[in-house]
């Protein structure tokens, strides 16, 4: 529910056994979300500045898998 705080496992390894497991469905969700937003037609920009980080750091994490995914990424004009 909103504004309710989660509930972290007692045991630390159990705590930071969820927080890898959270981090790695986060960024399969975020090369889902990328890839299709670039097969979508959106620049590095736009997908930077949804993402809150700059055009370079979102271009250096996932530029290669895209192209080995076979998208067609936009050149800057």
């Amino acid at each position: 529910m909103p504004g309710e705080e989660p509930s972290v496992p007692e045991e630390p390894a159990e705590a930071l056994a969820a927080v890898v497991a959270l981090r790695r469905l986060a960024d399969r969700l975020e090369d889902a979300a990328v890839e299709r937003a670039m097969r979508e037609g959106w620049s590095w920009p736009e997908v930077a500045e949804a993402l809150g980080v700059t055009r370079q750091a979102v271009h250096k994490k996932h530029a290669k898998r895209l192209i080995a995914a076979g998208v067609a990424l936009r050149r800057r004009r």
